[in-house]
């Protein structure tokens, strides 16, 4: 995930903002945990009535949608405070101090002018709602579409108050200028860009939301001020259609599995799941040269998904294998290189949240989708364990000792029920026993019952902290699909999407050549925007063309999932490669050297998928 820790107080903090800030943080944090808690309850109680009792409730499905679009604004709003909405922050990083200090000031200005613009379009949209009522409870839909408006004021006061904590007058008199100058000449503008036609695509699409990207703005927000920028500046369309397709994108019932799939990552690590798998894994292949690598490729594919944040997995194994793995004289830069190809390499296993929006935005299976995962993730790991072999030739196994039968065998039992969640969620969804939400709420119930009796593992004073923590990641994420999905039906109404089509279809060598072109663009958009908003964004303008060529959508999926895995983790763009050095404790340029050898592997096994469509459709 492109995130960045929320910035510490500068020498400019202001005391009442910081008490302001501080008790805003407080209740919309409890209100965020109290609303996760509520729609685990509620989803349990649907699943449980269906399955055990026969008699489903027609209104949990209802419920569940109304209270989650609130339970995302809620996160959206605490991730903002955070600063852990993804961003690109490759280059930011690499200016002076000072400058760096001025893009983070202008980055939020930014930020604050899409919330301030939306704001009337969300009331205008809450206005619409009000005449709907749900069908089962019989609610006034402006009780769920309301939650846009409240999470759209309460980020533009977060960002406000950010602004005035941390800022200069300086820093923000000459920001909120430059804002204006650009806002004024893009209105004094609007009826040249009337004439434009779809170049005006390349004006706010590429060059607003590139720019945005490169200073660091949050990708949800550089996508937002670039549509709305479009339909107010250059169509005649409503602006409330901005709120409107918002809220669609943010509403898939699927999308639910999110922060139920968010939480249980971080109850597996608490209650001690996830540290038996790896000890089990230590203890069959500990005493094999390369051994410890094997183990952590292995375990990657076992936790790989659930937590619904890359850095969360490795963080779940790095820590518990890299020193007995420095011992063995392996280099920090290989073990750094191998932790991040894992983490592109695991981006297919299921319950991928990529595989989600997958799944949500463009109609494909999610029981196909979860099927077709598991062998392309097997092709990475088996090229990456051939570079593995070969690095680990020289590893020094002084004193390391094969672990006798019976620790086996005790490690195993006390593992079978960790290995056997994974295992359990993803067959319940292939099967169709649960769909991808239901099944989440079973791992949680589950994980809630074993971490207690078997590991006897259970700190119920780390629940807030991870319901709020959930909160926010889910929130970050849905909001950019909802911006993301704003963007692409305006990209979709203005035509483009025919054109490409058009271009698409013409391309040489036939399926492959467009195969073997999605890969490269996706690997790009990997690098920049990560997989959730590059796939909500082009998803639904690549998915109809590769249906129309002939290309399993399934199969195609997987190409794009691996190939934007592929570009996350790769330097010096791809966030993913700096967020493996800080869980590894490694700088990033004692490790990029040696990231090539694991990410050239994940690139033969990358071309194996497009070559071989059955590694993606051969089990479905």
């Amino acid at each position: 995930m492109h995130e960045i820790a929320a910035s510490p107080p500068s020498e400019t903090t202001r005391p009442g903002f910081v008490k302001f800030g501080k008790m805003l943080a407080t209740v919309t944090e409890a209100c965020a945990a109290i609303l996760v808690l509520v729609e685990i309850g509620v989803l349990i109680a649907g699943t449980s009535a269906r399955y055990f009792f026969g008699h489903p409730l027609i209104w949990t499905d209802e419920l569940a949608s109304l209270l989650f679009l609130w339970l995302a604004m809620f996160g959206s709003v605490i991730a903002l405070r955070r600063g852990a909405h993804m961003r690109l922050t490759t280059f930011v990083q690499k200016m002076s101090t000072q400058t760096r200090a001025w893009i983070e000031v202008f980055g939020m200005v930014l930020a604050s002018t899409f919330l301030l613009f939306v704001m009337h379009p969300a009331f205008e949209y809450l206005e619409e709602s009000l005449i709907v009522v749900t069908p089962t409870m019989e609610i006034n839909e402006g009780w769920r579409v309301g939650a846009v408006l409240v999470g759209v004021v309460l980020m533009f006061v977060t960002a406000v108050e950010k602004l005035f904590e941390h800022a200069t007058w300086k820093q923000l008199a000459g920001t909120v200028g430059i804002v204006a100058v650009i806002g004024s000449v893009l209105w004094l503008c609007a009826p040249f860009f009337a004439t434009l036609g779809n170049v005006n695509l390349i004006i706010f699409f590429v060059t607003i939301v590139l720019s945005c990207v490169l200073l660091g703005v949050p990708i949800a927000f550089a996508f937002g001020l670039a549509t709305l920028s479009y339909l107010a500046f250059s169509t005649t369309t409503p602006l409330s259609i901005m709120p409107n397709r918002m809220t669609e994108g943010m509403s898939p019932l699927i999308l639910l599995a999110v922060p139920l799939f968010v939480f249980l990552g971080s109850l597996i690590e608490m209650a001690g799941l996830a540290r038996a798998m790896i000890n089990f894994l230590v203890a069959l292949m500990g005493h094999v040269r390369g051994g410890l690598q094997y183990v952590l490729l292995g375990a990657m594919y076992l936790v790989s998904g659930i937590s619904g944040a890359k850095v969360a997995d490795m963080a779940a194994v790095a820590p518990a294998l890299f020193p007995e793995m420095k011992k063995r004289g392996n280099s920090e830069g290989d073990l750094i290189g191998l932790l991040s190809a894992s983490g592109a390499m695991s981006e297919t296993i299921p319950p991928s949240l990529v595989l989600i929006a997958v799944g949500s935005v463009t109609g494909v299976s999610i029981a196909a989708l979860f099927t077709g995962g598991l062998l392309p993730a097997v092709v990475g790991m088996l090229c990456m364990c051939v570079v593995v072999f070969f690095q680990t030739k020289n590893e020094n196994m002084e004193g390391v000792k094969r672990a006798p039968a019976k620790v086996i065998w005790k490690s195993l039992i006390y593992a079978i029920p960790a290995i056997a969640l994974p295992f359990v969620i993803r067959t319940a969804v292939v099967e169709g026993v649960a769909t991808a939400t239901e099944v989440s709420t079973i791992g949680v119930v589950y994980t809630i019952i074993i971490g207690p009796l078997v590991y006897r593992q259970f700190d119920l004073r780390k629940i807030y902290p991870m319901l709020v923590d959930t909160a926010s990641l889910s929130g970050a994420i849905l909001l950019i699909v909802g911006c993301a999905t704003a963007m692409s039906w305006a990209l979709t109404q203005s035509g483009f999407s025919h054109q490409l089509v058009e271009a698409m279809t013409t391309v040489p060598g036939g399926k492959l050549g467009f195969l073997l072109i999605s890969a490269v663009a996706f690997v790009v958009l990997g690098s920049v925007l990560e997989g959730i908003p590059a796939i909500v964004l082009f998803g639904p303008l690549m998915f109809p063309i590769a249906r129309l060529m002939g290309i399993n959508e399934v199969h195609y999926a997987m190409v794009a999932i691996f190939s934007m895995g592929l570009g996350l983790f790769s330097p010096p763009f791809g966030v993913g490669f700096y967020a493996a050095c800080a869980v590894g404790r490694v700088a990033p340029d004692k490790a990029i050297g040696h990231v090539w050898p694991h990410l050239t592997a994940l690139f033969v096994a990358l071309v194996l998928l497009i070559v071989f469509p059955w590694l993606s459709i051969g089990f479905l």
